[in-house]
């Protein structure tokens, strides 16, 4: 056990920066727990995946943007998330980019329909930077305290 610690304290900030990419919630609330055993940095945790889960989600909506024939190929299996993306982006508009962070399943589509749409680019990166930093903070904050929270209360 102690020798897969020690591999994923080692290897865990280039899987963090990769799962991050096209969501990492899993690996970022696994960061947050080998953060609270003291196999990682919290603060370097989050900043690598806020910054992957930005950089992520703009390569997504630009990808979608410079090639909708290729990618609406793909999302042909997906109608039913892609009918309930464009639900909550007309129902929440802007907060959609806020929201998508948090929802398993759309939240590598909303990137790639606003893409599709005639959103602003620019627009989109001036909302999905402090959205990915709201996400990183609650997410890598709650699952480091949460499971301090959950040893300390088993010990």
């Amino acid at each position: 056990m102690e020798e897969i610690l020690t591999s994923l304290s080692t290897y865990g900030y280039f899987i963090l920066a990769y799962y991050s990419l096209g969501g990492g919630m899993l690996a970022l609330i696994g960061a947050g727990i080998l953060s609270s055993l003291g196999k990682m940095d919290i603060a370097a945790s989050i900043l690598i995946a806020t910054t992957a889960n930005a950089v992520g989600d703009n390569l997504l909506f630009y990808l979608a943007r410079t090639n909708k024939e290729a990618v609406q190929k793909y999302l042909k299996k997906h109608k039913r998330k892609i009918a309930w993306t464009n639900l909550l982006m007309r129902r929440y508009g802007w907060m959609a980019v806020f929201l998508q962070k948090y929802i398993y399943g759309v939240k590598t589509l909303v990137p790639i329909v606003m893409g599709l749409t005639r959103y602003d680019m620019r627009k989109f990166t001036i909302l999905n930077i402090p959205a990915s930093i709201i996400w990183g903070l609650v997410v890598g904050l709650i699952s480091y305290y949460f499971s301090d929270f959950v040893r300390n209360l088993a010990g």
